[in-house]
């Protein structure tokens, strides 16, 4: 039979030979393929295999040249590859191409320690990458990665994602715009609008390392980290999540509520409370206005106990628009009765001490403040100049109240001297002890006992020149001052005193024994403090050793046993200064009157100008007016 119908017959068998020899050979491949596949999963073997699936066939007439010649295989689809492990529903299996496009519950499985999940995704066999998309979830030991876009790649060990992403660590919560995982080192590196937050703890960044084994987050460029009620501001640092340590390397800076420090390095274990600060150390308090820079700096919240060195200078602004700086060598705090009511604390300054107010000038060998009744001890040499006035002894305390003297006592040599209009006029006091007390800032009152001298120029009050000096021996002395620092009387009980004419004073009443004037010694400007200049030997006080009774004890053997007021004195040899107690002062109501002080008394006037000698009589009362 000719024609066309018999064309068309011969053609239509063709296609059918054609189609039943197609399905021989994939009857006989697929037993092959799944033999190869249990025979060739060496080690060294790159082939991708296919291990089961429901349902493979081919799709030679897809419009898609991409997937025609592709094995389309469903229903239970298990790929393996070098000990990786590749399932989902349906997938195309490039053999040729050594690659697989997976859809549906796609799980990808490393051993036992890396499982990814997504809805779809590309594995590439040749470049060993699994291409992740869409609810894309990686986990890896305790680590879970989630995004929507990540590539694996299985040869450097390491995840990407570009559209982001999440890792959860334990309670740690990071997120990124991108970043990678690490799956050997098990290191996360995020970058742009990253945030790792935890259950008391936030930190913002744009770079951040993230150390899985340690918990330990490195972030670097501008960053800030929250910790409880401390925040902290650095472009280079370390935060570890578990144990909520810091160690900013950068110039940073920590705040906790109303105190702040900035250094170099700051390390800082809010779990013990402790903190060190290495290079150009500022801190601030600023509830309490008052500052502290140095090179290093220690403090344990715990104990209370801190330590600064290295140009240590504490700056008090709480006294107004004027600034007290003081420098010591070494500054330590430490702190009596912590975590009770009745806490208080010293500060230890030590050596070579010396401070600088525009009005006030200090300088002393040690230095002790105690927070328990607001009182200042200097030690060793002190010498504190108000204005034209200098002030020394063997140990000056002064008490404040809320940052304002209140009183200040010498003790032992004590020695007040005012410069008068020139250099060669100067009122001189020395005795055992000189008691100061304040009303405003100002001194309204001084009482000098024991062996007190006295030096003072009388004025006339017309023309404001000189009447003679008057030179006063006495054991008792009270000067009261008026608010703008005039004399308005003075009291003494039994005394000796003359009056010496401005023309006929004898060349050695001019200065009392006792007298020395340290004007070279005094700080000149804030930053003057930091260069120390001592009194030279010759000058330098000898410490008297006040002694008392030895407590009498039962016993034969008993032995006597040392007084506060012995054991307290400070030991210069130790290395830092001991707070000495000291006795009860007299006359510390600044209100008494020279008549209360003394009882009964008589008042008397200093003799006129011409008047050469004027020799007091006992229980006389001696008033000054100028």
């Amino acid at each position: 039979m000719t024609g066309p119908l018999h064309n068309d017959t011969k053609r239509i068998r063709g296609h059918r030979a054609f189609r039943i020899m197609v399905l021989c050979l994939l009857a006989l491949w697929l037993p092959l393929t799944v033999a190869n596949a249990q025979k060739g999963k060496g080690k060294g073997d790159d082939r991708v295999y296919l291990e089961h699936a429901d349902e493979l066939r081919y799709n030679i007439n897809a419009p898609d040249p991409v997937t025609r010649f592709a094995q389309i295989v469903s229903g239970n689809v298990v790929f393996h590859h070098q000990g990786g492990t590749l399932k989902c529903d349906s997938a195309y299996f490039f053999q040729e191409a050594n690659a697989v496009k997976a859809f549906g519950h796609v799980r990808y499985t490393q051993g036992d320690t890396l499982s990814l999940t997504c809805d779809h995704g590309d594995y590439d066999g040749q470049r060993q990458e699994m291409h992740a998309r869409k609810k894309v979830v990686l986990r890896h030991r305790k680590q879970t990665l989630y995004t929507d876009s990540l590539n694996y790649d299985r040869l450097y060990e390491v995840a990407y994602f570009f559209e982001g992403g999440t890792l959860i660590d334990g309670t740690d919560k990071l997120v990124a715009d991108w970043g990678e995982y690490h799956t050997d080192t098990r290191l996360a590196r995020f970058f742009f609008n990253v945030k790792l937050q935890g259950e008391d703890h936030l930190i913002t960044t744009d770079t951040l390392y993230y150390d899985t084994t340690i918990s330990e987050a490195h972030v670097l460029g501008p960053s800030h980290m929250t910790s409880g009620t401390t925040d902290a501001d650095t472009d280079n640092g370390y935060y570890a999540t578990k144990t909520e340590r810091m160690r900013l390397v950068s110039r940073s800076t920590i705040i906790d509520k109303e105190k702040a420090i900035t250094a170099d390095t700051l390390l800082y274990d809010k779990t013990t409370g402790y903190g060190e600060a290495f290079s150009n150390v500022v801190y601030e308090d600023t509830l309490n206005r008052n500052a502290l820079n140095c090179e290093y700096m220690q403090y344990d919240e715990q104990t209370g106990y801190g330590y600064a060195t290295g140009r240590a200078l504490v700056k008090d602004f709480s006294q107004g628009p004027d600034t007290l700086y003081m420098h010591a060598d070494t500054l330590k705090l430490v702190s009596i009765n912590i975590g009770t009511d009745s806490l208080y604390r010293k500060v230890h300054a030590y050596p070579h001490v010396r401070a600088y107010r525009k009005d006030l000038q200090a300088i002393c060998d040690s230095l002790v403040f105690n927070s328990k009744d607001s009182c200042m001890t200097m030690y060793y040499d002190p010498i504190v100049w108000n204005g034209a006035r200098q002030l020394l002894g063997e140990r000056i305390e002064a008490y404040s109240n809320d940052s304002t003297i209140r009183e200040a006592h010498v003790i032992g040599q004590a020695l007040s001297i005012e410069r008068g209009k020139t250099d060669d006029n100067y009122n001189q006091i020395s005795s055992k002890e000189i008691d100061a007390y304040f009303i405003d800032g100002n001194i309204r009152r001084t009482v000098a006992m024991g062996n007190v001298k006295i030096i003072y120029y009388s004025i006339d009050d017309s023309d404001s020149s000189y009447i003679g000096l008057n030179y006063t021996e006495t054991d008792t002395l009270k000067m009261y001052t008026s608010a703008d620092r005039q004399l308005e009387r003075i009291w003494t009980p039994k005394h000796q005193s003359t009056l010496y004419p401005m023309t006929q004073i004898p060349p050695e009443k001019y200065k009392l024994p006792e007298f020395v004037w340290f004007e070279e010694l005094r700080p000149r400007h804030k930053d003057d403090i930091f260069e120390w200049r001592g009194k030279g030997d010759g000058n330098k006080l000898k410490t008297t050793t006040r002694r008392s009774a030895p407590l009498q004890t039962l016993g034969q053997n008993a032995s006597p046993q040392a007084t506060d007021s012995e054991s307290d004195i400070p030991d210069k040899d130790a290395g830092e200064p001991l707070e000495e107690v000291s006795g009860e002062t007299p006359d510390k109501d600044a209100g008494e009157t020279p008549e209360e002080a003394s009882g009964e008394t008589h008042e008397g006037t200093v003799g006129e100008a011409n008047e050469e000698v004027s020799e007091a009589k006992p229980e006389k009362t001696t008033e000054v007016k100028q």
